[in-house]
């Protein structure tokens, strides 16, 4: 595998994968983020270039500290030759099966794979199934912001809270995931008469928007749509694609962004989490 490291070549990385969405855009966040100085100290690799079957981005080894770190050890996937991945999976150089990681994807071959690989090597895998969703151009918030509340951006203060609310989050390791992303990326959020948030949305390092909430109390007044938009027009303004991937039952949010300006996309948004036995 080559590591990418050109200012160059990761450019026409990123035009090829342009032309392949929706099922490049985990990858496309990922070397986009990469490019404009990786702020979570990811690389990205392919099995040749510019002629590649599979691209493949991860979080450098080098700085791993935990291994049974899941949300902070993840890997996007795009291939153009399913053998050229099923291949990849058996090279323990790219694919550290000792560790706890997650995949990302919208082929169904990067499921298949997974699971086949992983069942060899006696490695549990547990699947997420999201539905990708794409914007066009800038969200279009429904409300006006209402009297009391302020935008700004999350801060460390406010991470307690986002583990709280967070349905896979609640411990040390989610918390400190959640802390990189406040310290290394764009956020959002709506704060209350009191300075505390009651609307969120963070941005991970696959440059998808990610962790939106809305307070229970304050739901029914188009506030995720204020603060998509916020998001929304600073990675417009940067080239980004404005995605998301949200579950398929989760219909209120599924509505809310659509009105917003939001797309569903063929294809499912696959998150498989790996962990060692």
């Amino acid at each position: 595998m080559q590591i990418l490291t050109c200012p160059g070549q990761l450019r026409c990385l990123e035009e090829t994968l342009w032309r392949s969405l929706p099922a490049t855009l985990p990858v496309l966040g990922t070397v986009m983020t990469v490019a404009r100085g990786n702020p979570a100290t990811y690389e990205v690799l392919v099995d040749s270039w510019p002629n590649f079957g599979v691209v493949l981005t991860r979080l450098c080894p080098k700085v791993i500290k935990d291994p049974g770190d899941f949300y902070t050890n993840q890997v996007t996937v795009y291939y153009r030759d399913e053998g050229a991945w099923r291949a990849l999976l058996g090279d323990t150089e790219v694919v550290a099966w000792d560790r706890a990681f997650q995949v990302h994807g919208l082929q169904e071959g990067v499921h298949e794979a997974m699971k086949e690989a992983a069942g060899a090597k006696g490695v549990r895998v547990q699947t997420y199934r999201y539905q990708a969703l794409l914007c066009p151009q800038v969200p279009r918030p429904r409300a006006q912001l209402p009297p009391g509340l302020r935008m700004s951006s999350v801060s460390l203060s406010h991470v307690p809270l986002l583990n709280a609310t967070w349905s896979f989050g609640g411990n040390a390791r989610s918390r400190r995931y959640l802390e990189g992303l406040v310290r290394g990326l764009p956020s959002a959020c709506l704060l209350g008469p009191r300075g505390r948030p009651v609307a969120w949305s963070l941005l991970d390092p696959l440059g998808c928007l990610t962790h939106g909430f809305t307070l229970p109390a304050w739901r029914g007044q188009g506030l995720t749509g204020l603060v998509l938009a916020t998001l929304g027009r600073g990675l417009h303004a940067r080239g980004f694609p404005i995605y998301c991937g949200v579950l398929p039952h989760n219909t209120p949010s599924l509505r809310g962004l659509g009105a917003v300006g939001f797309q569903t996309q063929p294809g499912t948004f696959y998150s498989l989490v790996v962990t060692p036995q």
